[in-house]
């Protein structure tokens, strides 16, 4: 059996939230049918957060609709506090993905709190959650950000990285994310912080968040996996940033991690063909995006064959 890897695109959110075009909505959901039509099985389609901070999800309701209207496919949405847990909830969204920083002063930039608040607006979020019917209540996510590093503050503590994923799971978390926001991370500083993260938490999943800034990305998947990590967010192209996080660039490249964990007889049910031609609808609605990638570049390697099409054989 073939070890199963779960990928998340994270682009429609990450991706677009700091580009100053507004990708136009039916293009938004074009690219989620388009990916979704390619394996990918979970896709983070919005964030609900005011048009008035963020224009490019003022069509957070539009997308996250059609998006549920496709069969198969885990919709989930970024959240920053209580008010946007709540807006899921009406739409019905699948998974929630609430964030918070381990960096005080990212966590005060973006969400305008101390880390303490943002665990205590995330034990409401479980409240209110768990006070809907049956069927009707979203998986839980907690988001630690900056957990690798910040870009005010330098290198984050890994002991604090360890009490604040501790907290969240004792709040009630169904699944935690901890991601390295600004590209800081490398493989050895992964291990030590899965590591400790999972011997703190135990059995609960636990998804990694890469960004590429300084070309460690791929890398520190490969570190992840070594501590047992089968979750992962990419974003196709490469897209992404984070406003508050300056010299952020973009999350590893979707079409580039699928390559890789293909080429190691690892699982993701991806159709790495079909997800390159997924990046023509982004061209195609936003030709001022800078798209990445060295699948993309290069192409596949010559008479290149899937794990799955080598095992059929």
């Amino acid at each position: 059996m073939r070890q199963k890897i779960t990928l998340r695109e994270v682009g429609l959110r990450d991706g677009l939230q700091i580009h100053s075009s507004f990708m136009p909505t039916a293009d938004k959901l074009g690219w989620i049918a388009a990916e979704a039509a390619a394996g990918m099985g979970e896709i983070e389609v919005t964030s609900y957060v005011p048009p008035k901070l963020i224009p490019q999800f003022a069509d957070a309701q539009e997308v996250t609709l059609g998006a549920l209207n496709i069969p198969g496919l885990v919709v989930a949405a970024l959240i920053p506090n209580l008010r946007g847990a709540q807006r899921g909830i009406e739409l019905g969204v699948h998974k929630l993905n609430f964030v918070m920083s381990v960096s005080e002063t990212h966590n005060m930039k973006n969400v305008r709190r101390m880390p303490a608040e943002s665990v205590n607006d995330f034990r409401a979020i479980v409240e209110l959650i768990r006070s809907q019917p049956e069927g009707k209540r979203p998986i839980i996510v907690g988001g630690l950000s900056t957990a690798l590093g910040c870009s005010y503050e330098g290198r984050v503590a890994v002991s604090h990285v360890v009490k604040y994923a501790r907290q969240l799971v004792e709040a009630g978390a169904d699944e935690l994310v901890v991601a390295d926001t600004v590209g800081y991370a490398d493989p050895n500083q992964v291990r030590e912080v899965f590591n400790a993260v999972r011997a703190e938490v135990g059995p609960v999943i636990i998804g990694a968040h890469f960004h590429d800034t300084r070309g460690t990305g791929l890398a520190n998947v490969s570190a992840a996996l070594d501590c047992g990590i089968t979750h992962f967010d990419a974003s196709l192209a490469g897209l992404g940033g984070c406003p508050f996080a300056p010299g952020a660039s973009g999350n590893i490249v979707m079409e580039d991690l699928c390559f890789m964990l293909d080429s190691m007889g690892l699982e993701t049910g991806v159709d790495i063909e079909k997800l390159i031609e997924v990046r023509q609808h982004i061209a195609r609605a936003l030709p001022d995006i800078a798209m990445h990638g060295g699948i993309a570049r290069a192409g596949l390697p010559h008479n290149y064959v899937s794990f799955a099409q080598r095992s059929a054989a």
